[in-house]
């Protein structure tokens, strides 16, 4: 049985020189690369399926089921090797494994006959051309190809970011608001950019750990696609006790906030008679008429079976409330840190911050 050390061939690719490929053929190397962050699935499959072949040249890895004719279990070997190894490294990754996404799972070989689905012009080509090469072409040499791709990709959407000095409150709003609202490819890493914020303002008010937040714990912030029933979470933020239990709660929505958000926050929260707060915060910040009485009736009834007050807002008017009552330069301090770490951030995010806080 081999030892299956998925850094380690990562590292012996990126320090061997390999010998070149033909030119269709890198060229849709670099094309699954491109299309990454857009086809995690994609991109997970297809370095599952040579890092295999590494270690088992024998294996006709275009059978990536163990129901097929002499094949063996990708989505095994992916979960426990490659989405991994992708996540440490920092690389495009999917939640568990690649062959979650639906146009891949199909039981059918990885053919140039396959009759899967795969979005993204030249996409499909290019991932059943790369399965097909494994029959024929060295893999290392394909690996090498690849990782050394993925580590130029990676690298390039390292950025130093700006943090602008000296803004009021209303100046800090309107950049927030821009960077929200940017016309971005990426619409995921989108959607957690007023999470991001809301957490910065939490760990400003903490730290300083006066009022009611005197010894509480801000937990630290859930991976973005990672739902809460699976970490156990009460929201997207979650402040804790000094004794560990929850004591506040924050969800935020990309979506009007209507009355059934009330109904899953509270199941969320009716178990712990620590919650004291509970948000549910909108970057639609206006909430349609039609919702408002029924939000209010069971507001209260929440309030009345379990003691928590439950808040409807949307996130820059609750931005404005806490940047009264913190430092604005620290809050961008933290806002800016979180952007770097963030998996979820991408390269165009990064840019984007920085061009809105060049124009200021």
């Amino acid at each position: 049985m081999p030892q299956y050390n998925v850094q380690a061939l990562f590292n012996k690719c990126l320090s061997t020189k390999s010998n070149p490929l033909n030119k269709e053929l890198e060229k849709s190397i670099k094309l699954i690369v491109d299309f990454g962050e857009r086809q995690k699935g994609v991109l997970t499959v297809v370095i599952t399926g040579l890092v295999y072949k590494y270690y088992h040249p024998e294996q006709d890895v275009r059978q990536h089921q163990a129901t097929l004719r002499d094949g063996y279990s990708g989505r095994t070997f992916d979960a426990k090797f490659i989405t991994p190894f992708l996540r440490n490294n920092h690389f495009p990754s999917m939640a568990e494994s690649g062959w979650l996404t639906r146009s891949l799972e199909q039981k059918v070989p990885y053919d140039m006959s396959y009759t899967g689905s795969i979005a993204g012009k030249g996409l499909k080509d290019a991932f059943l051309k790369i399965y097909d090469s494994t029959q024929t072409e060295s893999v290392l040499d394909l690996l090498s190809v690849l990782f050394k791709e993925l580590v130029r990709k990676r690298d390039i959407s390292q950025i130093a970011l700006s943090t602008p000095a000296n803004l009021t409150v209303s100046e800090t709003l309107g950049l927030l608001e821009r960077h929200f609202n940017y016309q971005y490819k990426n619409l995921s890493g989108q959607s957690r950019l007023p999470s991001i914020a809301i957490y910065s303002a939490y760990k400003g008010i903490i730290d300083a750990g006066h009022g009611r937040y005197l010894g509480k714990t801000l937990c630290n912030l859930d991976s973005h696609t990672a739902s809460d029933k699976s970490t156990g979470a009460i929201g997207d933020i979650q402040i804790n006790t000094d004794t560990g239990y929850p004591f506040e709660g924050i969800e935020i929505k990309a979506k009007s906030i209507d009355s059934s958000m009330l109904d899953i926050a509270y199941e969320k929260i009716q178990g712990f008679g620590t919650v004291e707060r509970y948000y549910i915060l909108s970057t639609f910040e206006n909430i349609p008429d039609k919702e408002l009485s029924v939000i209010r009736e069971k507001v209260n009834a929440i309030r009345s079976k379990h003691g928590c007050e439950v808040i409807v807002n949307g996130v820059l008017t609750t931005l404005k409330y806490f940047l009264r009552l913190t430092d604005s330069q620290l809050f961008i301090s933290n806002y800016t840190k979180l952007l770097e770490i963030d998996d979820a951030i991408k390269y165009e995010h990064k840019e984007a911050w920085n061009k809105l806080c060049s124009s200021l």
